[in-house]
């Protein structure tokens, strides 16, 4: 069984299995197939288990214990992609079948080697690190008037 403070709070086996089939693919419901629940209510059983605050615990310390062991964390992440941002940049010939430059005509009349740039990987490459600086947000915008009416009581006297 799984301890998970000083308390020895234990998890049960199918419990403490679903802690490490969840760390496979981050996937709840495919986790609490494999720890064996029933398919027919696995989603709403890996949910629940994700919120027991045990199994929570055992999980961020099993992820935690693991990017210790790989060395991977958010700086390796960050560099990672920066890395792939100033690649994508780099410039690079555009070559033919023989290995030989493709020329192209440039607006002056002469001719130069085609280059081509890595436009969309590095662009995609700026969306995760603007992401993860949560440059981008997801605003909605109103407009228009917004009229209320109050309710009309129409008193009579008899």
């Amino acid at each position: 069984m799984t301890n998970t403070t000083a308390e020895a709070v234990e998890l049960t086996p199918k419990q403490s299995r679903f802690v490490d089939e969840y760390l496979i693919d981050l996937n709840a419901t495919q986790a609490a197939i494999r720890a064996g629940y029933s398919e027919k209510t696995a989603y709403a059983q890996g949910q629940r288990l994700l919120k027991n605050a045990e199994i929570a615990a055992q999980v961020q310390k099993a992820m935690d214990a693991r990017g210790e062991r790989t060395q991977i964390d958010a700086d390796f992440v960050l560099q990672g992609i920066a890395r792939n941002i100033a690649r994508c940049e780099q410039g690079a010939p555009v070559l033919d079948r023989s290995g030989e430059y493709v020329m192209v005509e440039g607006p002056d009349g002469q001719t130069a080697p085609m280059w081509k740039y890595d436009a969309g990987n590095a662009l995609k490459g700026y969306e995760l690190l603007g992401k993860h600086l949560k440059l981008f947000t997801d605003k909605t915008e109103h407009s228009g008037e917004i009229k209320t009416t109050a309710p009309t009581i129409n008193i009579t006297r008899e």
